[in-house]
């Protein structure tokens, strides 16, 4: 006799297999106050856009909101270069991208060196098979223009860090592209762009790239590159990386209009956040937004400073949105940076290099930058060093 349809559910129910931990549920995560070196809290903005529909890279939908967000782009840069896009992948990729498109072999590549950053900069130059003129100067201290444009008499590139985030140090951008002459100037603008001033045009740089998890206030994953037109016309025939090759992603994005050439498949779900970060900054006010981060720069400077601890950069070329602290005598560094994560839910940044140990590098970028969270980590640091 045949089993009745219920009882026959009714066994195969129990005899189903328990769901595995990993099945039933997400590992939770900790909300946590970023305040290190990146990334920072994204926008609410730029958060709620990862979870819109997902659409083709070719989807007319899709490439209307990418063309917007170059445009939004040319906005933060301050500049109408048509190749102005975001590359896919992190401030690292952005980087790759503006030395594999524009150095050959045997080009001169004056470099200035002032922390981490730049001699990633002469590591790459040098990949291409460039001559790299490094220009030393100490950590802290911001490039000197005058230094940099003395280096070599005919440079292809000049190229430098405006926001030196391994030191927390500003260096002066106009005063090289005043004196350039025919060199291209290359600007690392990864922790500048959208929290400190940043004229592409009004400086004369040729090409700068930024990356979104720091004053854009966007998650980790995309490069945002511009290039003047008097960079695309030395663009290299064939860059030895297809992935980053300006002269085809350019057929897609940035410059590229009507019927688009398929390169890679875009990060749709990046560039929707992007889209929207960008487009919370520029409701709120470009200058707006950069006075923001002045003033939590301000507040937790003179609050650091209040609390007895010495700050690394002088007040002249000092960055408001990543700030430079000497560890304390006697103070283990990574104690208090455990404490501030498990009791309070606050990260801040280690130094690096040297200063691996010796030095808090704090970061008040993007919606992280507001007032309300510089008073929460000065409170929490001054019960963790009491």
């Amino acid at each position: 006799m045949s089993e009745r349809p219920d009882r026959a559910r009714e066994r195969a129910g129990r005899e189903r297999p328990a769901a595995k931990q990993h099945e039933r549920e997400a590992r939770p995560l900790s909300d946590r106050v970023l305040m290190g070196p990146g990334p920072c809290n994204p926008y609410p903005d730029a958060v709620e856009a990862l979870a819109r529909p997902m659409l083709g890279h070719l989807d007319p939908e899709f490439l209307g909101i990418l063309d917007e967000t170059c445009d939004r782009l040319r906005s933060v840069f301050r500049t109408p270069n048509p190749m102005t896009l975001p590359i896919s992948g992190t401030g690292s990729a952005g980087m790759e991208a503006a030395f594999v498109n524009l150095v050959a072999p045997g080009d001169v590549a004056v470099i200035g060196v002032n922390g981490v950053f730049g001699a990633r900069m002469c590591d790459v130059a040098s990949r291409c098979g460039a001559e790299v003129v490094r220009v030393d100067i100490p950590w802290g201290q911001p490039v000197d223009p005058e230094r940099l444009l003395a280096a070599h008499p005919s440079p292809a590139v000049i190229a430098v860090v405006h926001a030196e985030t391994s030191t927390g140090v500003r260096s002066d951008i106009a005063t090289l592209g005043e004196g350039k002459g025919d060199a291209l100037l290359l600007v690392d603008c990864v922790t500048s762009l959208g929290g400190i001033d940043v004229d592409v045009d009004g400086w004369g740089v040729d090409v700068a790239y930024a990356g979104t998890q720091k004053c854009l206030g966007v998650a980790p994953g995309l490069a945002p590159l511009t290039m003047s037109e008097r960079a695309r016309e030395r663009l290299v025939e064939r860059s030895p990386s297809w992935y980053l090759d300006l002269r085809m992603i350019g057929q897609y994005t940035g410059p590229a209009t009507g019927p688009r050439v398929y390169h890679h498949t875009a990060p749709v779900s990046m560039i929707l956040s992007l889209h929207a970060g960008l487009g919370a900054i520029l409701d709120e006010g470009l200058d707006a937004a950069i006075a923001r981060h002045a003033e939590c720069g301000r507040l937790l400077h003179a609050g650091l400073g209040d609390l007895g601890l010495e700050l690394f950069v002088g007040k002249e070329y000092r960055l408001p949105e990543l700030t430079t602290v000497l560890v304390p005598e006697g103070v283990d560094d990574a104690k208090v940076r455990a404490a501030l994560l498990d009791r309070y839910g606050i990260e801040i940044g280690g130094g690096l290099g040297d200063y691996a140990g010796k030095m808090w590098r704090i970061g008040c970028m993007g919606h992280t930058a507001r007032p309300r969270n510089v008073t929460l980590l000065l409170g929490a640091l001054a019960e963790v060093l009491d």
